[in-house]
């Protein structure tokens, strides 16, 4: 996982996947096939752990703005974990190699299209309209690759974390007290 998160899936040859693996090369393609099936087998692994951390703080274990918040310090945390290895597997590496391959544009739909989910499930929580959030789940979760894209290009985490904190005010304003 860490060798196609730092080198992307070009970048890592199946020489170095099985040096770092500890598996000979026979090995990898008995059980994966080829490199897309051990990529794949790695961004599943990622998605489970890693993703699946993220996903994760947004609760609901508080206000919706203070969920947001903790999404978005998740992120952020993830983006910069491995030295090396800014950004995410998903939003970065596969999305990198996504155009060409029907294998990869479909898992990358589906990883999308399951955070945009998550999203939606705590949004609809906060304020159910029957669907109607949709748009701003994939906003949010938009938000959340974009930091990790500025991530991977170098941005460092304290511009990171304002842009979070700019869009959590946008996306939950505080609420305000109400007029007599």
């Amino acid at each position: 996982m860490k060798v196609f998160w730092a080198g992307g899936f070009d970048g890592a040859s199946v020489d170095t996947l099985a040096r770092e693996t500890g598996m000979p090369r026979a090995t990898i393609y008995k059980l994966y096939g080829d490199k897309e099936g051990l990529f794949l087998a790695a961004i599943s692994h990622y998605a489970e752990t890693r993703a699946a951390q993220v996903a994760a703080a947004l609760g609901p274990s508080g206000t919706l703005r203070d969920d947001l918040a903790r999404f978005f310090a998740a992120v952020i945390d993830l983006a910069l974990s491995v030295p090396g290895a800014h950004g995410c597997l998903i939003s970065c590496v596969l999305a990198d190699v996504a155009g060409a391959n029907p294998r990869f544009r479909a898992e990358l739909d589906r990883r999308f299209l399951a955070l945009e989910a998550r999203v939606l499930d705590r949004l609809d929580i906060e304020a159910p309209k029957g669907g109607q959030n949709m748009p701003r789940a994939v906003l949010i979760a938009s938000i959340a690759r974009g930091l990790m894209l500025r991530a991977r290009a170098g941005a460092d985490r304290p511009l990171l974390e304002q842009v979070a904190a700019d869009a959590v005010t946008l996306l939950a304003p505080a609420s305000r007290a109400p007029r007599h």
